[in-house]
């Protein structure tokens, strides 16, 4: 069958075309430039950057010329998408895949310029400014040998979070329009912005998803599924001192930035993001701006257990009035914020869910491996909404990063998991 579109002449006969589909599409999708703002999020715009309305508007576009009849996309740039029951299933549940537009601020992330590394032999991969893909050090690389690796030119981000998972669903959607014959559910699709900044399911038009489940496709390794996330606050601390002349400051003055470094190194410095790995939490300070008089402070804390957390935020109330102690006349103030909890008691009550996720792993010839995400997902909302959501991974690697990378055959393995997760949910 020959699928045309704007984009490209895509052949799709059969299975083997899948990997060189995926490939394809995460190349394109990766040189599309789609960060998201965290500042301008924060500000409440929404979508934070205007890439992504345009992006939502093209892979709502896509979707129509490859035959998926229920399209939309809302003033929030959410694009939404149905794909109808095969005849005589019509009565099946629905269920939903989710991924998202944008892609993270950490590292550059326009003018991405994808390598392809087709049979990697197992050298080391050298990027541009120094950066170094090294299957010695990396030990999900050292796994590939003989794979098709996706990488950036070094210069950027690759961007295969997540669209390496945007590829998976489209791809899946196509097959399935393609392939009438295979007998199905009905299958929708949710493709939500700004989810890199928090904010991805701050808008979500609930009201208009039909699905009691969903699956978010935005995780790692092959074989990898997700069904606990951490506790996570933000905690916006703020300094106020006195200013004062220089040359004249001896008593007077209170300098808010020095009061701001002492919160910081009250912080334990072994609870930080990269001294911990597995269930541990951390405290992580991640943005400071201000002056003698005044600064401000952005403090990440996560947690997997709620009672831990609890001690965290209390712990950082400590610190705070330790710092007015250490500076008399200065004065600080923390704002709490809940930015998503963990998604694990809400889908402990629906285990069907996750047991169909697991099931279709298994029949994509995988072994699942359980694993807690250290961040979130747009998932983690949408559970805390009511909908259970666990993830799934897509074969992306090093996420945020300039050395990020892809397994194409990693990203086939999602493909098929994808199919059997329709199979399971259509039976």
């Amino acid at each position: 069958m020959t699928v045309r579109t704007k984009y490209r002449t895509l052949i799709f006969m059969n299975r083997t075309d899948i990997p060189e589909l995926l490939l394809e599409r995460l190349t394109r999708y990766a040189a599309i430039d789609t960060q998201s703002n965290m500042e301008k999020a924060d500000s409440l715009v929404f979508p934070s950057t205007d890439t992504q309305i345009q992006f939502a508007r093209e892979i709502a576009e896509e979707l129509r010329s490859i035959g998926v009849p229920d399209v939309m996309v809302d003033e929030n740039s959410y694009v939404i998408a149905r794909i109808p029951a095969s005849p005589g299933k019509e009565d099946t549940p629905s269920f939903g895949l989710c991924a998202h537009l944008d892609t993270a601020s950490d590292a550059p992330g326009s003018g991405v310029k994808p390598r392809i590394h087709r049979n990697w032999s197992g050298e080391s991969i050298v990027l541009q400014n120094g950066f170094i893909l090294d299957p010695a050090v990396d030990k999900a690389l050292g796994e590939c040998i003989g794979h098709t690796i996706i990488t950036s030119d070094g210069t950027t981000l690759l961007g295969a979070d997540d669209k390496a998972g945007l590829s998976g669903i489209m791809t899946l959607a196509q097959y399935l329009i393609a392939h009438p014959e295979i007998l199905h559910g009905p299958v929708e699709i949710l493709f939500s912005p700004d989810e890199e900044t928090g904010h991805g399911m701050d808008k979500v038009p609930l009201s208009l998803l039909r699905s009691k489940a969903f699956y978010t496709v935005d995780g790692g390794h092959a074989g990898e599924i997700e069904a606990e996330c951490f506790n996570a606050w933000k905690a916006e601390v703020s300094f106020s001192g006195i200013a004062a002349h220089l040359g004249s400051a001896k008593g007077r003055m209170v300098n808010a930035l020095a009061m701001a470094a002492a919160f910081v190194n009250a912080l334990p410095a072994r609870e930080s993001p990269e001294t911990t790995e597995g269930y541990e939490g951390y405290f992580c300070p991640l943005d400071i701006r201000g002056s003698t008089e005044k600064t401000d402070l952005l403090v990440f804390i996560r947690d997997f257990d709620r009672e831990q957390m609890t001690r965290r935020l209390e712990r950082l109330d400590i610190i705070a009035r330790s710092i007015e102690a250490s500076f008399p006349g200065g004065m600080v103030t923390i704002k709490k914020t809940c930015q998503y909890l963990n998604m694990k008691q809400k889908l402990d009550e629906h285990p069907l869910i996750l047991e169909r996720l697991c099931t279709a792993v298994v029949r994509a010839g995988l072994e699942p491996v359980q694993k807690p995400i250290r961040g979130g997902t747009d998932g983690s909302r949408l559970t805390e909404m009511g909908i259970p959501t666990p993830n799934i991974f897509t074969g992306g690697h090093n996420y945020h990063s300039r050395t990020e990378w892809a397994s194409l055959e990693h990203m086939t393995q999602m493909f098929d998991t994808l199919v059997e997760l329709t199979h399971i949910w259509g039976e």
